[in-house]
This record gives structure tokens, sequence and C-alpha cells, in this order.
């Protein structure tokens, strides 16, 4: 990309990241809106097909349509579509039995595991700190959950079962990122952007036969099953575009200094809960949440820390390990 395609613009990038935050609740709001009678299958297809049109018209007007079909490692594309696919089907299906404010805090897991998967996989040194950072994360997360796997409560309940569901799809989001690293070393971000939604929408057609909504004579716009397939089509819509902010933050700003704002969600998560669902957060949600955002916190600024050291280290002599 070209000097002149970035703008140091960090009110810009902070609306912009911001607002896709913003959206994505309003997204997750409407999913959970319709997902009393949509299967998460079919949320998933609605959410990756409406998106599509807005992705593509937004890489010709970018003029980067080429490259958002340009793939270089197919196999790749397949699975981060796979990993992401079910990441977002679990999400939706928790969506579904836990408040809203519960389901964004297990979900700040991911960048816990991401440490952890880059580590094993990617065979990057962790060491005290970022260690530290993690296990606090973690611990916040285990609060979140912890009143769900109590002995006084059934194991197979249905608010159990939420929360395992959407602590999966944090770790796989994770393995998301993983595969996210190696693919930015050989295709650009808007393949990776555009055969994302493609793959989804090709594996959660496969969910058709799990009890799909479909129009037929009788669903009149004025019809409950209507508005339902109305509520997941909105959230495609909105999806694509909060998908293209998030894109257009990081052309003003830098991921370091744009990554805390993720944690706006959980206000705007608190704020939808109670003025749509009249979802509390529990105190033990709250304090758990917090400690995952400390951790995550701590993290992105060892990240940072890193990243400034390595761009005053000499070309010419690199350190022989990665210092994390």
């Amino acid at each position: 990309m070209s000097a002149s395609l970035t703008q140091n613009n960090p009110a810009r990038a902070i609306a912009l990241k911001t607002g896709a935050v913003f959206l994505f609740m309003v997204m997750a709001a409407l999913i959970k809106s319709a997902s009393g009678q949509v299967p998460p299958g079919q949320a998933v297809f609605f959410r990756s097909l409406f998106a599509m049109p807005i992705i593509v018209a937004w890489l010709w007007q970018q003029g980067h349509l080429h490259d958002g079909f340009k793939a270089n490692n197919i196999f790749g594309h397949v699975w981060r579509g796979l990993f992401g696919t079910t990441a977002m089907a679990l999400t939706f299906a928790g969506l579904a039995l836990l408040p809203l404010p519960e389901v964004t805090a297990i979900g700040y897991a991911t960048p816990m595991f991401t440490v952890i998967f880059a580590a094993i996989f990617l065979g990057e040194r962790v060491r005290l700190f970022r260690l530290s950072a993690v296990a606090l994360g973690l611990v916040g997360v285990m609060i979140v959950i912890a009143p769900r796997l109590s002995l006084d409560q059934d194991y197979t309940s249905a608010a159990t079962l939420g929360a395992l569901m959407v602590l999966a799809a944090a770790i796989l989001r994770a393995m998301v990122q993983i595969h996210v690293r190696k693919l930015v070393q050989t295709d650009s971000t808007s393949a990776i952007v555009f055969y994302f939604s493609l793959t989804a929408t090709m594996v959660s057609l496969l969910s058709l036969p799990l009890g799909w909504i479909f129009p037929t004579p009788s669903l009149t716009w004025t019809s409950p099953g209507f508005s339902v397939l109305g509520l997941i089509i909105c959230a495609g819509l909105i999806g694509g575009v909060a998908q293209i902010m998030v894109t257009s933050s990081y052309r003003f700003g830098t991921a370091s200094m744009l990554a805390p704002f993720d944690y706006s969600s959980m206000i705007f998560a608190t704020l939808i809960g109670w003025l749509v669902f009249s979802e509390v957060p529990t105190a033990t949600i709250l304090i758990g949440a917090a400690l995952v955002i400390a951790g995550g916190v701590l993290i992105i600024w060892r990240e940072r820390q890193l990243g400034l050291d390595r761009s005053k280290s000499k070309p010419v002599a690199p350190p022989s390990g990665t210092p994390n």
C-alpha cells in the first residue's frame, strides 16, 4: 500500500474503530433478537451473504477488487473460514442462551488464547510479563463463567451450555488470529476479508436442513417470521459496514493505538442489553470482565513496547530471538 493511502489521523481512526465496535454490538443484538426462531447456521449465512455486496463494493471503490479476488493460499483461506464460521455459529448460539454483556465478557478471552497458541504454533517466546497478563485474563474469564459451572447447577442447563459455546468460540477465534498471521505473509487484507465472507456463506449453507425459516405465501410482511428474516438481513448489512469501518480505521492509526478500543464493546453491550433485553450485568460479570480487560490491555501495551524496541534495532543486526 502506498504511503498516500495512509494518514496519521488518530481522531478519525478512533471514531471509525469505536463506531465499528458499536455496530458489531448492534449486529449481535439483532442476532439475539432473532435467535429464538432462526437457527445459528441460518444467522451465519445471512450475516455473511448480505455483508458480501457491501465488501465487494468497498473493494471496488478503493481499487482493491483485483486484490480481493486473488488468493495465493487457498487452503489457508479455507481453514480460516472453517474456524471463523464455527466460532461465529457458536457465538450466535450462545447469544440465545446468555445475556449480551456476559457473551461479550467471555469473548474477551480471545487475546489470551492467541498468546498461548502463538507460542505453541508460531514458536513465539512468551516471557513472564505476558504470561502474567494471560493468567490475569483467564482468571477473569473463570470468574465470569464460574456461576454457570457451579455444583448446584445442572451442567446440561441452557446457560451452562451457552457459556461453554461462547468460550469455545473465543478459542476458535484465537486460532483464526494465528491463521491470519500466516495468511498476511502471502495474501492481501482484501482477499482475507472477501474469502472469509465467501467461505462462511458456503459453509453455513450446509445447515440448510436444520430448521431454516423460508418466505412462504403465509409469511407476510406483518408476520413475526418476516420480521425475524428482516433482523438477520439487517445484521448482515450492518456487519459488512462494521467490517469496512474496522479495516478503514487502520489507514488512520496504528493497531497498537486502536486495540484498546475493542473493549468499548462492554459499554455498548451493557447499554444495549439493559435497554433492549432488560439485562443487567451482575457484579461477578463486571469484576471478571475488568480482569480480562486488564490482562488484554497489558498484552497490548507489551506488544507496543516490543514494537518500539524492534523499530529501534538495526536491520543488519537482528536479535537472535524474539523477545516477548
